[in-house]
């Protein structure tokens, strides 16, 4: 498998479309012919190819392990009264991104939902909010993961956009008055650093009903499970889900710093990098590559 993944890596290094996520400064001086793919089964085996040891931001790719833990934390109940699970349409960013009659955001995977999901994760013991979510992610990926404190820096200093879906959540109610506070924690997840083995142990981690494949840890609960991966499904990969189901056919969430993650229940989890974004936000390079991986070894949940 190695030797696939270096062959993807060859096969569209010198793909250029698209660009860096330019409205993050920081995002913006990321070396664009950066791309690596890594792969990670339930039972522990890692296939790597490419740039394996270069670290890069969540961004988006984070949401969908908070909204597990705020699932955990709160319930399904909870959750589904402030947080919808339709796919919007719109994209990721978009402002119009709340049902007309409940003012509910449409899914935890766009920003409004994903910063309301943050606004409901909160101090437990002596652990403090930003605490548990780093401790968390680092659960998921194996080892200890820290925050990027200039990208962090660079999102709060340009994030107007985010910070007026804040203050409309605030205005519904679907949020509380911390309002600051909640956006810090939301700009800190998506500012966590990571590789792309580790992302495709968080990958694999959900692929395996919750079970950390090399720590044998039970990170979430399996009874989650299938929440998160059903919202990856639909919603994960914004205004082109319908494509990406339609093409790849996994569950699937991207950042735009370029990380893209899919999972196929039950066998592995699959991560690329490449800092290259189209209009969607996703890795063009990883997006090509993941679906070159799907098609050779037949993993579409719809296949045989």
């Amino acid at each position: 498998m190695n030797q696939f993944l270096s062959e993807l890596i060859k096969k569209y290094a010198h793909e250029n479309a698209g660009a860096t996520a330019s409205y993050i400064p920081e995002l913006a001086k990321v070396d664009p012919k950066l791309f690596t793919i890594a792969v990670v089964t339930c039972d522990g085996q890692v296939f790597t190819a490419g740039n394996v040891d270069h670290e890069f931001t969540l961004q988006s790719a984070s949401k969908p392990f908070v909204y597990a833990m705020a699932l955990e934390e709160h319930g399904r109940e909870y959750v589904r009264q402030r947080v919808g699970v339709e796919p919007s349409g719109e994209a990721f960013n978009s402002i119009v991104e709340l049902e007309k009659h409940t003012h509910r955001p449409y899914n935890p995977m766009i920003n409004s939902g994903a910063i309301a999901i943050s606004s409901f994760i909160q101090d437990r013991g002596n652990e403090k909010r930003l605490e548990r979510v780093l401790n968390l992610f680092s659960d998921y990926a194996g080892r200890t993961l820290t925050i990027d404190e200039n990208v962090f820096d660079s999102e709060k200093k340009t994030a107007h956009r985010n910070r007026s879906i804040a203050h409309l959540l605030r205005h519904f109610e679907i949020i509380g008055d911390d309002i600051e506070e909640s956006l810090d924690l939301y700009f800190k997840q998506c500012s966590i650093l990571a590789n792309t083995t580790d992302l495709a142990f968080m990958a694999a981690t959900l692929a395996n009903n919750g079970v950390q494949p090399k720590t044998q840890k039970q990170i979430l609960s399996k009874e989650f499970v299938p929440d998160v991966l059903s919202l990856m499904f639909t919603c994960g990969m914004y205004d082109s889900a319908g494509e990406w189901a339609y093409t790849v056919g996994l569950p699937a969430k991207s950042g735009v710093s370029g990380a893209l993650l899919a999972v196929v229940p039950g066998k592995l989890g699959i991560a690329a990098f490449s800092p290259l974004i189209d209009q969607q936000g996703h890795s063009v390079r990883g997006v090509h590559a993941i679906l070159d991986f799907v098609q050779k070894y037949k993993l579409n949940i719809f296949s045989k």
